[in-house]
């Protein structure tokens, strides 16, 4: 306990001359602290930024070399697909507006190249030679050709063929190129080297007048398969130019679109002393942190690209968490010496905050001492070698003891002794030191007055203070009767499954019973039934003549009866046998089993004219010759009764429902019937027509129920009188006569 007076504060007069230097040194301390952590803070930052611009210019310069790239490998695109166009005029000696069609249209020049107004061809003649090419192109029923501009010149280059056929395109065929100078020069340049080549900036004819920058590439074509090897030899061979029109802004944007950022750009034209700027885009500011200039050669011509990184938020984004990491370590700075100066309080404080964590640890003992106390629940406090140290008053009326009995007594010898189960303690700390967990069992205690009960123990490990041997805290809750509620549960159980096992092996009595009943039936009906049939032929053979017409009859409907009896007992034994076979389950191809069904009712009937629809890809799962006799039945009622009507129309197929699962079905046009006697389809003898109308035993439906209930499933008629029936099912988890015996 701690002496009177200990925890009064000290007044100022009270401080030793030690914490009085302290107290006086404190404040320049903090001062000291603030700069110099000022001072480290700013160095830091200066250094971090100088890194970061470094690695921002390293990363704008490889940008804007990815886009110069990305704009030469588009303009290589176009040259490939003027080099394609060269080809065919190569191949051909002179392709059809149907040939240069079908080759443009494969190109998907919109899709893939939204920049080119079109990809077009240009004819290099002279005057003969273009009167010449006018007769050709009238001759093969392309109209008139006319060249404009008009007048008279050495030289021509007027426009052929151009694809797409949009009403711009159609405005510039018969432009003469060859008389515009820019247009020329590259013409020209492209027939003296045999190389694309490529024009300064024009206004396309398309434009109609617009001043949309435009630019134009040339590539070739010579009458010859390789080039002449002088540029006299190929203006000589020369029979025109494959060219394409595009819009310089409109392939810039899409050629640099994948890899553009923040930065800008701008494209001038340098090859001629007037230096020409093709595109220039228009948030270019006049502050940069960053610029930087590249000069490529592109198919005889000189572009210089100028890029242009914008201010430092966007050259270099990341200056802006420098800059809060500057804002944080000034705050940082002013925390420390904030800090430094409230040291001289910090003792007074802890103090105070001892005093009340001791409060609060007194209030939570007595909280836990308490509910030890009143708790319903038997608790118990144990050492490490599981002896009880404390118990509560429940704890005690559960074993039956007085508490001052139980101190330091071991809880393992309350226990039953005769449990399969010890009771773990000791040996129990390595699991619990490891897991920290909680650990439940059930045994039983035996009282001081003999009477046993049945308890559930929780093991929970509790905090250990120094000095103190308390390691765990068990729980006592006793469980008697609910261990006797659950005993004559078990007994019940076990009383209703020796019941179910009795009905089981009754019911497969019966079932052989059954089985053996039916044979005698069937051999015990068939020995009277072959005496009637024999008989009755014998005195048809022998004594028709004895008989009169009506005796005849007679003796013809008494053999009928008797076959139509033989046919009734099959019929019978058929359908008890679909009942006791076993399953051979597989996956069975639906839709092929009622193909080979609808052949065989072809086949039987070949003066029938019957429309059969099987749905393909119908798979199902059961036995195959059970879902074999199933289809026969349908599909066989289904001929059966569109005996009468003119176009018999037989439909196989498989829908499915709103749960997801697959539903067969079979339809016809027949005969139908009334909704009103569904219920009666699948009852064994049932008919809803005369024997006469339609021949039958009702055993059919009432075999494919059999067998759909077989296999897990339901089934469902619905039709109409003269207006056909549909039969839908569902195949379900298969049952085994055999397991539902056993």
């Amino acid at each position: 306990m701690m002496a009177q007076g200990t925890d009064a504060p000290h007044s100022p007069d009270d401080r030793t001359p030690a914490a009085g230097l302290r107290w006086r040194l404190g404040y320049p301390f903090a001062i000291l602290v603030l700069l110099v952590s000022l001072g480290l803070v700013f160095s830091a930052w200066n250094n971090a930024r100088e890194r970061e611009l470094e690695l921002a210019e390293s990363q704008f310069h490889s940008t804007v070399g990815k886009l110069a790239s990305l704009v030469q490998l588009r303009l290589t695109s176009f040259d490939i697909t003027l080099r394609g166009g060269a080809s065919l005029f190569a191949a051909l000696k002179w392709p059809s507006p149907e040939h240069w069609r079908s080759y443009t249209d494969g190109l998907a020049l919109q899709g893939r190249f939204p920049s080119l107004a079109g990809l077009g061809f240009a004819a290099y003649a002279d005057p003969s030679k273009l009167a010449r090419l006018q007769l050709l192109i009238r001759d093969t029923g392309n109209g008139r050709f006319n060249v404009h501009p008009h007048g008279l010149r050495p030289q021509y280059g007027p426009i052929v063929y151009l694809e797409p056929h949009t009403a711009e395109n159609l405005r510039a065929v018969g432009y003469d190129m060859y008389s515009e100078p820019v247009r020329q020069a590259a013409m020209r340049a492209a027939m003296d080297n045999g190389q694309t080549r490529m024009t300064g900036m024009v206004h396309l004819v398309q434009d109609g007048g617009r001043e949309i920058p435009g630019l134009l590439l040339y590539t070739p074509v010579y009458d010859t398969s390789l080039p002449p090897g002088n540029a006299i030899q190929r203006r000589q061979a020369m029979k025109g130019w494959v060219y394409a029109p595009f819009h310089v802004d409109t392939m810039l944007q899409a050629a640099v679109e994948p890899a553009k950022g923040n930065e800008r750009m701008r494209v001038v034209d340098v090859t001629d002393p007037a230096q020409v700027v093709l595109y220039a885009d228009p948030a270019i500011g006049e502050v940069n942190t960053f610029t930087h200039s590249l000069q490529l050669s592109f198919y005889g011509r000189r572009w210089r690209f100028d890029f242009f990184s914008g201010p430092e938020r966007t050259a270099a984004p990341q200056l802006a968490t420098i800059n809060k990491l500057l804002v944080a370590g000034i705050g940082a700075s002013l925390l420390l010496f904030a800090l430094a100066w409230m040291l001289a309080s910090t003792e007074a404080r802890a103090q105070r905050i001892a005093r009340d964590m001791t409060a609060s640890y007194r209030r939570s003992e007595q909280r836990f001492r308490n509910s030890m106390r009143y708790s319903g629940i038997g608790k118990a406090l144990l050492d490490a070698r599981g002896n009880i140290v404390e118990v509560n008053p429940s704890f005690t009326t559960i074993v039956g003891r007085e508490a001052q009995d139980l101190v330091g007594q071991p809880l393992a010898d309350l226990l039953d002794t005769v449990d399969s189960e010890p009771l773990r303690t000791a040996q129990m700390n390595p699991v619990l030191d490891e897991q920290g967990g909680v650990v439940r069992t059930t045994r039983t205690l035996r009282r001081r007055d003999g009477d046993v009960r049945h308890v559930q123990l929780t093991f929970a490990p509790v905090p250990n203070d120094p000095g103190n041997d308390v390691v765990r805290l068990v729980q006592v809750d006793d469980v008697s009767e609910r261990v006797r509620a659950e005993s004559a549960v078990q007994a019940l159980n076990r009383t209703l499954e020796a019941r179910v096992a009795a009905r089981t092996r009754e019911l497969s009595e019966a079932n052989r019973e059954l089985e053996s009943f039916a044979y005698s039936v069937s051999h015990d009906l068939r020995a009277p039934l072959r005496a009637i049939e024999g008989f009755s032929r014998i005195l048809g053979e022998r004594h028709a003549g004895a008989l009169d017409q009506t005796g005849r009859d007679y003796l013809e409907r008494v053999r009928k009866a008797t076959g139509r009896m033989g046919e009734l007992i099959d019929a019978l034994l058929k359908l008890s046998r679909i009942g006791r076979s076993g399953l051979n389950l597989e996956d069975v191809d639906f839709s092929a089993l009622a193909e080979e069904v609808g052949a065989g009712l072809a086949d039987a009937n070949p003066e029938r004219k019957v429309e059969l629809r099987v749905q393909p890809g119908m798979r199902a799962r059961g036995d195959r010759a059970l879902l074999l006799t199933l289809l026969d039945n349908l599909m066989g009622n289904a001929w059966k009764f569109t005996g009468n009507t003119p176009a018999a129309r037989l439909e196989v197929g498989m829908e499915m429902d709103a749960q997801g699962s697959a539903e067969f079905f079979v339809r016809d046009n027949g005969a139908g019937f009334d909704a009103g006697y569904a219920d009666k389809l699948f009852r064994p003898f049932q008919r809803l027509h005369s024997q006469d109308e339609f021949p039958g035993h009702g055993i059919g439906l009432a075999s494919v129920k059999r067998i759909i209930e077989r296999h897990g499933g339901q089934i469902a008629a619905s039709g109409s009188p003269g207006q056909g029936a549909t039969f839908r099912f569902k195949l379900g988890e298969p049952v085994d006569p055999a397991s539902d015996a056993g």
